[in-house]
């Protein structure tokens, strides 16, 4: 039997330790395959369940006395530091260690009953006095909590770790002294932190918000978990829980940086050099972090989120984890970008961008927008302006994108189809972008036959296109005939309901400016509205000069129509045929004398008077029929 009061050591021989005590050993301990070859009354007057099993056993009196331990938190490395407590070694408690010796003590029944000032009670001491109460040997603890995990939650060694910790962060660093005694070290006069009396050179920052998140990330993703929820519970702001999330998510997910354009990692503090990187299973953390998220909204958070998808969907989690996803995303589609919606496929389809999961988010857009509408005063607005609400702002993004897929050769007339038809007409004040994508995707696919292409143009309303999209649809060979033909009647339309309402304005104004003066409030709107007024006025003039010019092709028309029938009369008689004089004088014009006939005509001149003045009064009676075929 081991003498009390004096310290001994071991030695270990394989799977065998060895006291180093003279006396040979009567008990034996087997911990996870482990014998520890000890004696009874330095473990009986210390331990209470060696006690007891001892008082138990029959065969107790033997010489040798064996106990397995089944299930001892901590394993051998713990039974062997309360096995030298027992004989009068020292025990140092630190908080990598603390947790476990904590367990390994109280599964021992090491209480003061056994011996004063016994290990529980120390250990009990320590976790209370130095642990709870500085930042850095929590974190530690709740990081070395991971091997006693279950045990540390029987005693709520974790618990009261996170509740600490909950505590620091919902209280203002400043009040107490940067970080209060987070860093176990005292500060300089200048401010900056003492390590050890030596001045460091980090300067301290109490005004951050974000100073605990690098610390944090160095939590087991269970723990994280918990550690969040207990703020939460705590009343920390829900952006900085965010901001957390984030950061943790960027640390352990390193695709997630690169969609994000910043750095993914953090500047380290003081605290998290002592700390050991944990190692996570990818998919568990993004599964985790969907359940931890807020009900946030951003355009940051929007794109993090996005992110968040495109590894989902590379690490091929679940379909409710991708599901809550998609459905956040689609809370906040309005605040996305086209270059974070452009998420390639990652399964065996042959199109480059899935476009199906854009789809999916679009749905849940327009269903949670058509809940929120049906509840607010403004939905009554939101005919009369659709380009205040997010609607409007979504459906120009899946215009872009569309325009941004169409390009891909594998992608389907109905996946385009499909897609411009997720959001409700009205979405739309114009198609332009609409028509744009149709155009790229028309071109990018000249072998599509003309009923895919009419299939294709009809999610287009042509009525709602600008003058430049109509001209430019009038001239693009790419669109099959009838949907060409259907923009030239629309575009006309358009016009003489332009020039309608020009002129019903111009009306209104003549009609509105009598002899009796305009008021004087009226007189800013006037002058508003002048340059409208001109602009009607001009369309009048060339509406005015069009009529005229119409007129006068009617008249040239219908006079070059009598000419062609003249003509065709004088043809069919045989004199005419050989007379050109007599045809041209029957239909009105006079040939040009020759160069033989100028004599005869010029002494003709000297003849009776009377036949000067026919030959004079027949130039004038065919000249209107010159200027008529001259014209023609």
């Amino acid at each position: 039997m081991a003498p009390a009061g004096k310290v001994y050591g071991f030695h270990r021989e394989g799977n065998h330790w060895f006291c180093t005590a003279a006396l040979p050993s009567d008990i034996t301990i087997i911990v996870e395959s482990i014998n520890f070859h000890l004696h009874k009354f330095p473990l009986v007057s210390k331990c209470g369940k060696i006690a007891h099993k001892c008082e138990e056993s029959p065969s107790s009196e033997d010489r040798t006395f064996t106990l397995e331990l089944d299930n001892f938190p901590g394993g051998p490395d713990s039974f062997l530091l309360a096995a030298k407590f027992c004989y009068g070694g020292r025990v140092e408690l630190t908080p990598r260690t603390i947790v476990t010796v904590y367990c390994a003590a109280d599964f021992l029944e090491m209480t003061d009953e056994y011996g004063e000032d016994n290990l529980l009670s120390k250990s009990e001491s320590y976790f209370h006095k130095n642990v709870l109460r500085n930042w850095k040997e929590c974190i530690l603890a709740l990081q070395s909590s991971e091997a006693v995990i279950t045990y540390a939650e029987k005693l709520q060694i974790v618990s009261k770790c996170l509740n600490a910790l909950s505590m620091m962060v919902c209280t203002d660093p400043s009040l107490f002294g940067w970080p209060m005694m987070m860093y176990g070290s005292l500060q300089s006069p200048g401010g900056s932190i003492l390590w050890n009396g030596i001045n460091t050179g980090a300067r301290i920052r109490s005004s951050e918000s974000d100073w605990w998140f690098e610390d944090i990330s160095y939590l087991s993703v269970g723990v994280f978990e918990r550690l969040i929820r207990t703020m939460e519970s705590r009343g920390v702001r829900s952006e900085n829980l965010a901001g957390a999330i984030v950061h943790y998510a960027r640390k352990y997910l390193p695709g997630l940086g690169r969609w994000q354009g910043v750095q993914s990692g953090k500047t380290r503090t003081v605290a998290s050099f002592s700390l050991t990187p944990v190692i996570v299973d990818q998919r568990i953390l993004l599964e985790s972090i969907v359940n931890l998220l807020p009900d946030k909204k951003g355009r940051s958070f929007c794109r993090f989120l996005l992110g968040l998808l495109r590894v989902a969907f590379i690490l091929g989690v679940n379909h409710t984890c991708r599901d809550a996803l998609e459905r956040r995303i689609g809370m906040q589609l309005e605040l996305a970008t086209l270059d974070s919606l452009l998420i390639p496929t990652y399964s065996d389809s042959d199109t480059l961008y899935d476009t199906d999961c854009i789809e999916r988010i679009v749905h849940y857009f327009v269903s949670l927008e058509s809940k929120a509408s049906s509840f607010s005063p403004a939905s009554f607005e939101l005919e009369t302006s659709p380009s205040a609400g997010p609607l409007t702002t979504v459906a120009k993004l899946i215009d872009a994108y569309i325009a941004e897929v169409a390009s891909d050769v594998n992608l389907k007339p109905h996946k385009i189809c499909s897609l411009a038809e997720a959001l409700p007409d009205t979405s739309r004040v114009l198609h332009d972008g609409l028509y744009r994508a149709v155009d790229i995707y028309l071109k990018a696919h000249p072998w599509l036959s003309d009923k895919d292409k009419e299939e294709l143009c009809n999610i287009i309303d042509y009525q709602r296109l600008s003058i430049d999209a109509c001209a430019h649809a009038s001239q693009n060979e790419r669109l099959p005939l009838r949907v060409v033909l259907q923009v030239l009647f629309f575009e006309q339309m358009q016009l003489r309901t332009a020039l309608a309402g020009c002129l019903n304005v111009l009306d209104t104004e003549s009609a509105a400016a009598g002899p009796v003066s305009a008021p004087s409030n009226m007189a800013g709107q006037i002058v508003q509205r002048d340059g409208w007024v001109a602009v009607v006025r001009e369309n009048q003039v060339l509406k005015v000069d069009m009529e005229k010019m119409m007129s006068r092709v009617g008249e040239l028309e219908e006079e070059f129509g009598k000419i062609k029938q003249e003509m065709r009369r004088v043809a069919k008689s045989h004199s005419s045929l050989s007379s050109p004089r007599l045809v041209a004088r029957k239909i009105g014009c006079k040939l040009l004398p020759r160069s033989s006939d100028a004599q005869p005509d010029h002494a003709e001149s000297s003849g009776p008077t009377a036949r000067k003045s026919v030959e004079h009064a027949q130039p004038s009676r065919h000249s209107r029929h010159r200027k008529s075929l001259s014209l023609v």
